[in-house]
């Protein structure tokens, strides 16, 4: 079976969107993050890192303005 499927993106990347423990990240950015236990990263189809932020809906506001297709990752 090989017929090609829409999935609705309209050509935007999708990027993923998972929840990140602050203490698994560099002494520099826990420092930066203000007492808080958890963040949110946005990584492109390669894995790539693209943005860390304070909640999962601003990880998913700030994908939408950049004209990607957010979804969440576990």
């Amino acid at each position: 079976m090989n017929t090609k499927f829409d999935f609705g993106n309209k050509g935007k990347p999708i990027v993923y969107v998972k929840s990140v423990a602050v203490g698994d990240l560099p002494e520099d950015v826990r420092a930066a993050a203000g007492g808080a236990d958890r963040l949110y990263a946005v990584h492109d189809a390669d894995g790539q890192q693209l943005a860390l932020v304070a909640d999962r809906r601003l990880a998913f506001v700030l994908a939408r303005q950049n004209d990607m297709l957010p979804v969440t990752a576990h």
